[in-house]
């Protein structure tokens, strides 16, 4: 099974899908009325509430739209303000000054605890606020030895997220639903232990269906081989996608495109001589080779400023923040 919380239902080209999380059941189909009589039966099992159309879903609410539905956690972005004391508080339009995070250590922060609940609150808002990523991992590193200074930036996050509080991610419909990734890598940009960070970000036609960023374990070489370790996590979780949407009865394109705005990285897949700088991530090298030479991925360069996946591994000024947000579909709800 692609996913042990989803259940498919296939009844005379009629599909039904459950999404369960311990006791909140998402329903969803073709046909309403197979979807009614499926909530009958399990009423007449269960004990339930029928709230028809889905409002809110493990604390993300659900809206309509013209073009789609809007993802967002304004509720829950309140909550976090309130419980850290700054509903009130100043906001900003930028999260430049939180990534700032690496600071010379200095006096600690007098409430370690509430320090890691904000953080970890922090972590689930980005559920639907890619945008905030970047900020929200820099923090989490010091949750062990949190100081003033990193409470400093927790509070930017928050300043930022009192004026963003009922933005979301919006998802649009479209007739071209082609899986497409960007991959992006700051190489020994922590200036705390100079280890590299790198992120993907992956659309279902113009919408991110999937991210991920964080730090490497260990100290890149290069800038090539970190690139590519950006591209090996995108091409494992690009596959993982497919195998889901087929799973949903849905067909993939049969390539898809990664793009990354590395050189090396996008000519080391083609390349038959294994360099001796990256003769260590060999094992990786030929699952990336393997796949683009079954034609099932193509990776291609794209310039450093059209590449979107940047949100994820750089801090940016509000003018180049702002059109990356929305090329993340991270919208107020007006716009949508």
């Amino acid at each position: 099974m692609v996913d042990t919380s989803l259940f498919i239902l296939n009844v005379n080209h009629d599909i039904c899908y459950f999404l369960v999380y311990v006791d909140d059941i998402l329903l969803t189909g073709s046909n309403s009325t197979l979807i009614q009589r499926l909530v009958i039966l399990l009423g007449s099992e269960f004990k339930l509430q029928d709230l028809v159309n889905a409002h809110y879903f493990l604390g993300i609410e659900v809206t309509p739209t013209s073009m789609g539905l809007m993802l967002s956690q304004h509720k829950y972005a309140l909550d976090i303000l309130s419980h850290a004391g700054m509903s009130s508080c100043k906001p900003v339009d930028t999260l430049a000054s939180a990534s700032k995070s690496g600071l010379p250590t200095n006096e600690p922060f007098s409430d370690p605890t509430c320090f890691r609940q904000i953080i970890n609150a922090l972590q689930y808002l980005t559920f639907t606020r890619p945008n905030i990523c970047y900020v929200v991992n820099k923090v989490c590193q010091f949750m062990h030895a949190s100081t003033k200074s990193h409470w400093t930036a927790v509070k930017c996050i928050l300043q930022y997220l009192k004026g963003t509080s009922s933005f979301g991610l919006h998802l649009t419909r479209g007739s071209l639903l082609s899986l497409h990734g960007f991959t992006d890598a700051d190489w020994v940009g922590s200036i705390d232990d100079r280890k590299s960070t790198s992120g993907y970000i992956v659309f279902l036609g113009t919408t991110p269906i999937s991210w991920k960023f964080g730090k490497l374990r260990i100290v890149a070489h290069s800038s090539t081989e970190v690139e590519y370790k950006a591209l090996i996590d995108c091409t494992a979780e690009v596959f993982w996608l497919r195998y889901l949407l087929t799973y949903l009865c849905f067909s993939p394109n049969p390539i898809t495109t990664i793009w990354c705005d590395n050189l090396g990285a996008t000519y080391l897949y083609a390349n038959p001589i294994f360099h001796a700088r990256t003769k260590h991530v060999e094992v990786d090298y030929h699952f990336v080779r393997d796949r683009v030479a079954k034609k099932e991925i193509q990776i291609h360069f794209i310039s450093s400023k059209d590449q979107v996946a940047d949100v994820l591994t750089k801090s940016f000024p509000h003018s180049a923040f702002a059109p990356l947000q929305f090329k993340l579909h991270v919208v107020h709800p007006l716009l949508a």
